[in-house]
């Protein structure tokens, strides 16, 4: 897919929406529904009225249907206070999720083993997350009613108050499915976070380092040169020597940083090398501006 003035194209974005969106409805289909494990969210309430109401419907009332029914008073409440450029970005993935879970067969992928589907429906979900952020959308749900909530209560966070929403439906799914599956889907929960986290941050994660050595011209040009990376020169003082230096700063790949460290060993044997995690990094040779 081409790049349109070093960014991802609108399509592939889509695409990275529609995918993940796909991914986890799959996981909210096959797994957490098939095994009774409600991990948070509008999901974990479409789980919880799908159980209560099969003494009602037939099967009970569809995921798809109790998911966009919560997410179109909340679209619109969203857009009457915030305007249309607040939900617009949670209404593709919103109706894709939908959509998805309408029409995706459902397997019990996980069977009656509550820890393969812990594990199994976290990476999966957890993967779709990463996907859908990375296309610069969101699914609305309680995210979006955590943003609105937070318009009238500012002294607290959306993710504090995510965090109560979502530990409220975790609660009711314990009351409806009990504690047993209740603590499973804790690891779930946990399961999702670190790998959407890792997703994300894994494809725009990047190292910064800093360098103190007594030959800094030597290893500025090795930088350069082998590295194709620019470098800052920092003006520093040694407190315990009083002497003046000039301390490096640039900013690697992750494969990167092991050819650095060990090239600036081999200029400098005596080199005081800091080396930390940079995110979100924007400029030429990473996330490119237009």
């Amino acid at each position: 897919m081409k790049l349109v003035n070093g960014k991802r194209s609108q399509l592939l974005e889509y695409l990275m929406i529609i995918a993940g969106t796909g991914l986890m409805a799959l996981a909210i289909n096959s797994v957490f529904d098939a095994s009774g494990m409600v991990t948070g969210g509008f999901s974990g309430i479409a789980i919880i009225i799908k159980a209560g109401s099969q003494g009602i419907i037939d099967g009970g009332i569809p995921l798809w249907v109790t998911n966009m029914g919560l997410n179109i008073p909340l679209f619109l409440i969203g857009w009457k206070i915030n305007g249309f450029s607040f939900v617009k970005k949670a209404l593709i993935g919103e109706i894709t999720l939908s959509t998805w879970l309408a029409i995706e067969p459902v397997w019990n992928l996980a069977g009656n083993d509550l820890l393969l589907a812990a594990l199994y429906g976290g990476v999966i979900q957890g993967v779709g997350i990463g996907l859908v952020f990375l296309g610069g959308g969101t699914t609305g749900g309680t995210d979006m009613m955590a943003a609105i909530i937070q318009k009238y209560l500012q002294h607290y966070s959306i993710a504090q108050i995510m965090q109560v929403i979502d530990a409220g439906v975790v609660l009711v799914g314990m009351y409806v499915f009990g504690i047993h599956k209740a603590l499973y889907a804790i690891i779930a929960v946990y399961l999702v976070t670190k790998v959407s986290d890792s997703l994300i941050e894994g494809l725009k994660f990047s190292k910064a380092a800093y360098i103190i050595t007594a030959k800094p011209k030597e290893i500025a040009d090795m930088i350069m040169k082998d590295l194709d990376r620019g470098v800052t020169g920092i003006s520093a003082r040694g407190m315990y020597s009083g002497q003046d230096k000039l301390m490096l700063f640039c900013v690697v790949n992750k494969k990167e940083i092991v050819m650095l460290k060990e090239k600036v060993d081999e200029i400098d044997p005596e080199a005081f090398v800091i080396v930390t995690d940079a995110r979100e990094v924007h400029g030429e040779g990473f996330i490119e501006k237009k």
